[in-house]
């Protein structure tokens, strides 16, 4: 078993490993874990360090994290592959471990990358020795640990969760690289295109800059600009500016196709973004919101499938991941439409962000202690399983005083039709009641 993903990097190695930070100061990202006082930091610094699940997308610094724990511990360093090994290797690994304890009485870091890829049995085969204290586990994965890790394990280690890169940290890995490449110079938006192309990814940024600069050598170029980018490396841009005009015209195109009941064209720009390299679960919040403001009550199961596209896309990833969210989509498209809930929720955000701070009415207050009933919080109270239909009819929930206006008003359509029916023989036996409006 050879420690391959740790062993020196030579003259000529990929520039991913060219500059792959050497101490925990020339990480770029991961603030929210490795600035002072945070957690991970603080368990690197101590040599203290739990066992833990990496968790993030591509690209993020999880096999980074890792070489650093190798030489921030006294440990016997052991990494394996959940894609290449197996439990043979896993009892190997152990006896290893065990072998170390004994011999110099140092503890054993393992690291499992994409521990997602071994089944359960593979993973139950650490769980003795995580526990006993030999082996000190951490795995790093792109998956959801709460679908992706056995639940023995999972209880074990810490989650720590990573976050893609930011453009500004992305241009410091930009500038990095550069240096590394004496005389070549870069237009400015050539940059941005680049780490647009990168969204969030060291590990895409430097292989997509491997590239560019190799091809500028080739072409016997010291200046690099938008003309040469295009002609060299087309195929492997985007098609719209992550955070530029078009990204968010091609967003509002297909917001405006779920709205206008055309599943069609909300499939066209669905696929467009995805085709020109839009995060699926960015798309797949921009859904949950149509689902919510232009659909809502008149088809309640639109924000069920909504979310459960995001979910099956966290699962699964691609493609299946992203039918998922077509079949969101689509389903929208055709869904009774209705912004009545969005509408009352805005009026109603507007109203108490203005009005005076009105008092609870004594007969809705929570009585718990004897002073409370006494100060008859909760007297004359209706239990409305209590009436007739389930209905407190001229029961008044409101604060005293204030106006009498509706704020939601159902539409018509879809589940939103029986709403208001509900809604308007209510108000008819309120009216019998002789308190309606």
């Amino acid at each position: 078993m050879t420690d391959s993903l740790f062993t020196n990097v030579a003259p000529h190695a990929p520039l991913a490993e060219r500059l792959r930070p050497a101490t925990l100061d020339e990480v770029v990202g991961q603030g929210h874990l490795l600035g002072e006082g945070k957690p991970l930091r603080l368990a690197f610094t101590s040599g203290r360090l739990p066992s833990m699940i990496l968790w993030g997308p591509p690209g993020v610094g999880k096999t980074t994290l890792a070489r650093l724990v190798a030489g921030s511990v006294d440990a016997e360093f052991i990494p394996l592959s959940a894609v290449l090994s197996g439990v043979k290797d896993i009892r190997e690994a152990v006896e290893r471990a065990q072998l170390t304890l004994q011999q110099s009485g140092r503890r054993t870091i393992m690291f499992v990358d994409e521990v997602h890829r071994f089944n359960k049995s593979q993973q139950d085969a650490f769980l003795p020795f995580v526990e006993s204290g030999l082996l000190t586990f951490i795995g790093a994965t792109t998956e959801n640990p709460s679908f992706e890790v056995n639940s023995a394990l999972l209880s074990r280690a810490q989650v720590f969760v990573l976050k893609p890169l930011s453009e500004a940290e992305l241009g410091i890995l930009f500038d990095r690289a550069l240096a590394l490449q004496p005389g070549l110079t870069t237009d400015a938006k050539v940059r941005e295109q680049v780490l647009a192309y990168a969204d969030g990814d060291a590990r895409r940024l430097f292989n997509f800059i491997e590239q560019l600069f190799n091809a500028a050598q080739s072409a016997d170029k010291q200046h690099i600009d938008e003309a040469f980018l295009e002609s060299t490396l087309a195929s492997k841009l985007r098609r719209f500016d992550k955070g530029g005009e078009e990204f968010y015209d091609q967003i509002s195109a297909l917001h405006k196709s779920v709205r206008g009941s055309n599943p069609d064209a909300a499939l066209y720009w669905l696929m467009r973004m995805l085709d020109g390299g839009a995060d699926p679960l960015y798309l797949g919040r921009r859904i949950v919101r149509m689902a919510i403001e232009d659909i809502g009550l008149a088809d309640p199961r639109a924000q069920t499938l909504a979310l459960e596209g995001c979910q099956i896309y966290e699962r699964l990833g691609s493609p299946e991941g992203e039918l998922a969210l077509a079949n969101a989509v689509m389903y929208m498209a055709v869904a009774a439409k209705s912004n009545a809930s969005y509408m009352a929720y805005n009026k109603m955000k507007a109203f108490v962000g203005q009005d005076q701070t009105r008092p609870v009415p004594l007969h809705l207050r929570n009585a718990p202690t004897k002073l409370m009933k006494e100060l008859d919080y909760g007297k004359a109270y209706r239990y409305a399983h209590d009436e007739p239909e389930a209905y407190a009819a001229g029961e008044s929930y409101l604060p005293e005083g204030m106006p009498k206006t509706r704020f939601y008003e159902p539409t018509p359509r879809g589940l939103e039709g029986k709403i208001a029916e509900k809604l308007a023989h209510l108000r008819e036996l309120d009216k019998k009641a002789g308190k309606g409006n």
